[in-house]
């Protein structure tokens, strides 16, 4: 993806710990989960802020029936739950008007993630998120979020660039702009805040002005976080994990975003109409370990009404 140049001294990283300007950048923070990591948590009111919302992961093979019953399991918690929808494992519109009604008929979804999907060979007749909307099937959803690739995303644009991404991108925003429903971006995670400036930047640069809920991966072994970093195609700020993995003093011991969320937190704070709206956390190291990290570094309130 072509980004915009910066200089590093505008983005000083912010000590992470009782930091008011982190404390207010994890204010409204998301989470991520899937059914099998979600039946681990015996009671997510242990853990998560009041109002916190929950994505829901729906990876491909998994039953509805898993999802749907997740979904409901965290709404009877009183959690807002955001359930993915992706395009390329849904065969047809009469599956997605199923997994519609089932969501709102049993656990009151008025929310949703929509994106292409991993896959690369499409199960039926969707293939980009853009169709799923234009199906019409979630009108009166309160709020819809779409997926957004600070680091390019090649399944789409093959040739590393961000041509497409950049035309869907504002396909979305004008369809925001005549939908009732509250529209944002939520990301893939990267490690290093330049490249997550810049490509926010260049949004802004292009007139694409939807909220930008950046994901950050939560606290986990080095080794688990590289894995899945390759797995998901994330790109230059791989780099981070890359060079600690080489300095043996640090290569046994967690991974923690402190250096991200406080550049970010800082950048934020110096630039309040900065296009980032919040943070959504990919719980790789285990939804409690990621819970306890938020909650110290001072994520504790709720998602505001008016999101959730």
């Amino acid at each position: 993806m072509s980004l915009l140049n910066f200089r590093r001294k505008e983005t000083p990283a912010e000590p992470v710990g009782a930091s008011a300007k982190v404390e207010a950048f994890l204010k409204g923070y998301s989470i991520e989960v899937m059914p099998r990591t979600a039946e681990k948590v015996e009671n997510f009111r242990d853990l998560l802020p009041a109002g916190t919302r929950v994505y829901i992961a729906h990876i491909e093979g998994t039953p509805i029936e898993d999802m749907v019953a997740t979904a409901k399991r965290l709404h009877a918690e009183g959690f807002p739950v955001m359930p993915h929808f992706p395009a390329r494992i849904i065969p047809d519109r009469a599956t997605l008007a199923d997994w519609i009604a089932r969501y709102k008929g049993e656990a009151d979804v008025k929310q949703a993630l929509l994106l292409g999907g991993g896959v690369n060979t499409p199960a039926g007749e969707f293939d980009a998120s853009m169709q799923l909307i234009e199906t019409g099937l979630f009108d009166g959803f309160k709020r819809l979020h779409v997926a957004g690739h600070p680091e390019g995303n090649k399944d789409i644009d093959k040739d590393g660039g961000d041509r497409i991404v950049m035309q869907a991108l504002k396909w979305k925003q004008a369809f925001s702009e005549r939908s009732d429903a509250e529209m944002a971006i939520a990301t893939q995670f990267c490690f290093e805040a330049e490249p997550v400036i810049a490509w926010a930047n260049r949004l802004a640069a292009e007139g694409i002005r939807l909220p930008i809920h950046i994901g950050v991966a939560g606290p986990a072994k080095l080794q688990t976080l590289i894995k899945f970093a390759i797995a998901c195609g994330v790109g230059p700020s791989l780099r981070v994990l890359q060079k600690r993995a080489m300095d043996v003093t640090k290569l046994l011991l967690p991974y923690e975003p402190d250096e991200v969320v406080g550049a970010l937190a800082a950048h934020k704070a110096a630039h309040p109409d900065f296009g980032i709206e919040g943070v959504h956390f990919f719980p790789l190291g285990g939804i409690k370990t990621n819970a306890t990290w938020a909650i110290e570094h001072g994520g504790t309130s709720a998602v505001p009404a008016s999101q959730s």
